[in-house]
């Protein structure tokens, strides 16, 4: 377990990051936790006295990582931007996503669709499971394994699949 402090900050303008608040970890405490690891992967630990698992580490490059962190855990740690955090975290080696039973069974109906999907990087099964899981109506759900079934047979990852069908900037 390594302990250390950081400040929480929030992204300005940062492409899909922007509004996001989070702490920095910087390559040394980086490598006190993973070592001469420098692709995300989940921790587990404290923030102050707020027990978390499963929290990713997104790279930043340099050997840098970011932590976001989302309002349910800035409410439960009643800091926001600029408060100073105590952290205590390690590698979370038993974090796990089930891939729920509806979208699994979707993506068997053709072997190339759960192909590509178990092929995305373990963060991005997770999002896409996550983003699934999340539908508040069993319709939104079923739109949402349409959309997933869809952007695995045009071998998508999940950035390219939420963007699908929006504007782009200047359009």
């Amino acid at each position: 377990m390594v302990t250390f402090k950081a400040e929480i900050e929030r992204f300005a303008e940062m492409g899909e990051k922007t509004g996001w608040t989070y702490v920095f970890i910087p390559l040394a405490i980086a490598d006190m936790i993973k070592p001469g690891c420098r692709k995300s992967y989940r921790v587990k630990g404290h923030l102050d006295q707020v027990k978390i698992e499963g929290v990713s580490f997104v790279p930043m490059g340099e050997g840098n990582f970011i932590m976001a962190l989302n309002a349910g855990i800035r409410k439960q740690l009643k800091k926001d931007l600029g408060g100073v955090l105590e952290l205590s975290l390690e590698e979370d080696t038993t974090f796990k996503i089930e891939m729920p039973e509806d979208l699994e069974l979707c993506l068997s109906d053709e072997p190339h669709l759960l192909k590509n999907f178990l092929k995305q990087p373990k963060s991005h099964q997770n999002w896409y499971i996550n983003w699934l899981n999340s539908a508040k109506t069993e319709a939104t759900r079923t739109k949402r394994i349409v959309k997933i079934v869809n952007a695995m047979d045009k071998d998508w990852d999940f950035g390219t699949m939420m963007r699908d069908g929006k504007p782009r900037e200047g359009e």
